[in-house]
């Protein structure tokens, strides 16, 4: 997270208004819930899981077994079994 100087960003009557709660400290804004991201989806890693997970389910309904895919994906066969199940 990166910290904005406030008098750099808001109006001077909204920052002496801030001062009069908080000076010299952090405040945090929420985003909007609507504008929120999932986790996962900045970084693109919700999205290459969820290709991975494909990966596996094709790859035991072609024969391979759990405790291959465990081994192949760096898994635990309860992770595997998970994965599979909820396809």
């Amino acid at each position: 997270m990166k910290y904005i100087n406030a008098a750099i960003l808001l109006p001077d009557e909204l920052v002496q208004e801030l001062q009069g709660y908080i000076q010299g400290g952090y405040i945090y804004v929420p985003a909007i819930h609507e504008q929120r991201k999932c986790w996962g989806e900045l970084s693109g890693y919700r999205k290459e899981l969820l290709q991975r997970n494909s990966r596996i389910v094709e790859e035991y309904k072609n024969g391979a077994s759990m405790e291959e895919l465990a081994d192949r994906y760096y898994l635990s066969i309860h992770a595997i079994r998970k994965i599979i199940y909820q396809s």
